[in-house]
């Protein structure tokens, strides 16, 4: 019976010659399995699978996971706030682990040796591939032929057309490219310089500011517990809602970023991102956040989210930690229910509005008019308690800290070492 790898296929240059080279390497039969998130790709699931039989995979699967990978991978995320160095909602970073996960799980089912995936020796993914199936399937081999191989571009191109192995124009699609329902993210050719602003042929999902509407566009959007379930009055599921918040944000421009991060390896990367749904609901959801949560709440909500988002990026999805923190997150967001309003204008989504039945705003303690209802008189007592260490301390040390004042430093040292202070009565 022959040894098979399941290799994680997306019918790109890298892992089409990945069939090819598994089978003259290792001597593998290759089950390829292309897993569906949603995006511009999901259209060409049908000609992936006719791609890989093709050049002589055994097997040709195709999941269909944008429910799953909607429900159990992107709603926790935007739940926890997690945005990579402030900025990078983790499209891609959450759908490794998730395709780690099937490729474990066909692995089993087609009684395969190993794993391989088409990542390269400096990306991040490998990382998230490979920890994940660490994690979950440890007695599996995991072959990274892009590490193996030693061939540069040009190399791997010779080495197709020697193979027959179609290899797509570079001059047309001269980016790394990967997309799923939460955002897209786009690398490589100019935008390797990181002074040169992105060519307009990089943006596929959103329009340029001069082709924008110029009349904005205002929408509602309902939250309950953290997950958003409604676009004004229209009742969704989170992939309607994601979808139709790309289409409603891109036509405004909204989602567009220029991000140079920090990669998991230790190098900076310059990628461009297009994510309008989550631009907007990432807005959305810490608005009504800051609506319904005291202000100790919030500063721990930045907290947890950072490490939530370190989490996902450096591939430790699959750890106690990360369980640990999905337990806090969950009940933190029981309060995060209500509505936010957006305004879409111009690559711009901005927070309108806000209300929730839990609201922490009490308008008649807010207000200054007459319904005014705060006690002024105690802002007195409640002055001279917090003023009070600033007090001491000024009439105790701060004409030190200025300069206007000398102490003599002989009567802060033991007795044995006073002779060394002599003359000496500044600090």
């Amino acid at each position: 019976m022959s040894k098979k790898a399941v290799l994680a296929f997306s019918g790109g240059l890298d892992t089409s010659v990945a069939i090819k080279w598994l089978r003259e390497e290792y001597g593998l039969e290759v089950v390829t399995l292309t897993v569906d998130l949603g995006g511009s790709n999901s259209r060409d699931l049908g000609k992936i699978k006719k791609k890989a039989l093709k050049l002589g995979a055994c097997k040709a699967i195709v999941l269909d996971a944008r429910d799953v990978f909607v429900r159990y991978f992107v709603l926790p995320a935007l739940q926890a706030g997690a945005m990579y160095e402030g900025v990078y909602p983790l499209a891609t970073a959450l759908g490794r682990p998730l395709i780690a996960k099937f490729l474990a799980e066909v692995a089993e089912e087609e009684g395969a040796e190993a794993v391989a995936h088409g990542c390269t020796g400096k990306g991040n993914d490998q990382v998230r591939f490979e920890l994940a199936l660490q994690s979950l399937a440890p007695q599996l081999k995991v072959i990274a032929p892009l590490r193996e191989w030693g061939m540069n571009r040009e190399e791997e191109i010779e080495y197709a057309h020697k193979h027959d192995i179609p290899v797509e124009d570079r001059k047309k699609i001269p980016y790394s490219i990967d997309e799923n329902l939460w955002g897209r993210s786009v690398e490589c050719g100019a935008l390797e310089d990181p002074w040169a602003e992105p060519p307009e042929d990089v943006w596929l999902w959103t329009k340029s500011i001069k082709d924008c509407p110029e009349k904005s566009q205002t929408i509602e959007i309902g939250i309950e517990k953290g997950v958003p379930f409604r676009i004004n009055k229209d009742y969704k599921d989170g992939i309607e809602i994601i979808e139709k918040l790309n289409k409603l944000g891109g036509r405004h421009g909204v989602g567009r970023i220029d991000h140079v991060e920090s990669r998991v390896v230790g190098i900076k990367s310059r990628e461009v991102y297009e994510a309008p749904a989550a631009v907007i609901l990432h807005s959305a959801h810490r608005a009504l956040e800051s609506l319904v949560m005291t202000r100790e709440a919030m500063r721990f909500r930045d907290v947890v989210a950072n490490q939530y988002a370190d989490i996902i990026y450096n591939g430790h999805w699959f750890s106690a930690l990360h369980l640990d923190l999905v337990a806090y997150v969950l009940s933190a967001q029981r309060l995060v229910t209500g509505a936010v309003k957006m305004k879409l204008l111009k690559g711009a989504a901005t927070v309108v509005g806000r209300r929730s039945p839990l609201s922490l705003y009490q308008p008649e303690l807010a207000t200054y008019d007459k319904t005014d209802q705060f006690d002024h008189k105690a802002a007195e007592g409640f002055l001279k308690i917090q003023g009070l260490s600033l007090k001491t301390q000024s009439r105790v040390q701060c004409q030190i800290i200025y300069g206007t004042r000398e102490i003599d430093l002989a009567s802060v040292i033991p007795p044995k070492l006073k002779e060394l202070t002599k003359g000496k009565k500044t600090c």
